[in-house]
């Protein structure tokens, strides 16, 4: 969430900067500046009304102790109507709060100048390729096919038991899903990164702390009698561990890992680009979770980076690195670098992986403050990443590295898997 004064400082800087995502935003900043101003005023109005009452109350103590009780008595009276003058005017702000809240709630970040301007993923800027894209041999199938052929993953099932996006992993399939959860995990905690199990469900102030409600809403499962959501990422309830905490400057940076399946409702998705394994309702996911000092959390994004690298080059699967245009940019995000692998047997490139940093947006919403050197409270700064998720990550290996004798494993899984081939 933007901070009001951020936008009241620099309000025509931050239209200018918001319209790199292609939106128009001239008309809820002057909506939320006024709404600023209101509370502001109501505040005043509140105080200065308080500030009367507790100086009739004390007037009040002082005449009765004089006798002076006829004057004592019409001050009590005024008091009692200055109570009511505050209880409404309480009320008013509380309204004047919320509509301010939920104003705030509609701006996306503000792009990082790095940011390219740009409508949708056409507009996404190329920064890093790296991987020989093998030439497969005629008669190569889409991972969607060698999941059935080897009788790894089956969709049908899955469609029986809950409905399609919800794939059942066999035999080997399921085994190779281990071998990557536990492989993920061990390169992030020698990386660094503590390992934390977190719920698969979570409160609505959560959801709001890292900015999934309101805006992705309709994305998210609901379980209504609890008032609960199913996660859409362990970028949530990681997160969200540390709302409204007050950080030591020593007890940063704080890095996290954690291992979930995700839930995503996808609602309109269709086509041939999400057969398989390329669009589910459930998958699981590694994430690593930063909180960072603003001064450093840019290095910090730039390790990250280099961090899933390393992952890829040890898969050895061609991937790309993408920065994020303002259109295709996430709402609480300020820069994204987005992993590509390339799926031969498709021959388009699937992503696996997003990086980003939220600097203050998702702290402000999350009270998330650390107490700097000069003993002033700031908001920190977050970050998270995907390292990685599972799907696409498995549908490059099934594509890529299958041969006509079977599906090899990628060589720094083996230790993990027990076996070299699908066969």
């Amino acid at each position: 969430m933007l901070q009001v004064n951020d936008i009241r400082d620099h309000k025509d800087k931050m239209i200018t900067a918001l319209a790199k995502r292609g939106i128009d935003t001239k008309q809820v900043i002057e909506e939320v500046l006024q709404a600023d101003e209101d509370r502001r005023g109501t505040q005043a109005k509140l105080d200065e009304t308080l500030a009367q009452s507790n100086n009739f109350s004390k007037e009040i103590g002082m005449l009765f102790q004089k006798g002076e009780t006829q004057k004592a008595n019409l001050l009590k009276e005024k008091t009692g109507q200055l109570k009511e003058k505050s209880k409404v005017l309480t009320e008013q702000l509380n309204e004047a709060a919320d509509r301010l809240e939920q104003l705030l709630y509609t701006l996306p970040n503000i792009p990082n100048e790095l940011v390219p301007a740009g409508t949708d993923e056409n507009d996404n800027e190329e920064v890093f390729k790296e991987g020989e894209i093998p030439v497969l041999k005629e008669g190569s199938l889409p991972h969607w096919e060698l999941a059935k052929k080897y009788d790894i993953i089956d969709f049908e099932l899955g469609v029986k038991i809950t409905g399609a996006g919800f794939p059942v992993y066999k035999g080997k399939g399921a085994r190779l899903q281990r071998a990557l959860i536990s492989y993920f995990l061990d390169k992030n905690t020698e990386a660094g990164y503590t390992e934390f199990q977190v719920p698969h469900l979570v409160n609505e102030a959560s959801g709001y702390g890292t900015g999934q409600l309101p805006d992705k809403e309709g994305q998210m499962y609901h379980s209504t009698v609890d008032d609960l959501y199913l996660i859409p990422t362990a970028e949530v309830p990681v997160t969200n561990m540390f709302r409204g905490d007050l950080l030591n400057l020593t007890d940063l940076p704080i890095t996290c890992t954690a291992y979930t399946p995700c839930f995503r409702r996808e609602a309109g998705s269709y086509g041939a680009h999400v057969r398989g394994l390329n669009r589910l309702h459930q998958f699981d996911k590694v994430e690593i979770v930063r909180i960072e000092h603003p001064d450093n959390s840019y290095a910090a994004l730039d390790g990250m980076v280099d961090h899933v690298k390393d992952i890829l080059r040890e898969l050895k699967l061609p991937y790309r690195i993408l920065r994020l245009c303002g259109g295709d940019l996430g709402f609480t995000s300020a820069l994204t670098y987005d992993f590509e692998v390339f799926s031969t047997a498709q021959d388009r490139w699937l992503e696996i992986s997003s990086v980003s940093n939220f600097e203050t947006f998702q702290a402000n919403r999350l009270k998330l403050r650390f107490k700097d050197s000069d003993g002033k409270n700031k908001l920190a700064h977050s970050l998270n990443g995907s390292a990685l998720a599972l799907p696409r990550v498995l549908a490059g290996i099934l594509e890529n590295y299958q041969t006509p004798e079977g599906i090899k494993i990628p060589e720094v899984l083996v230790p993990y898997c027990g076996f070299n081939m699908i066969d």
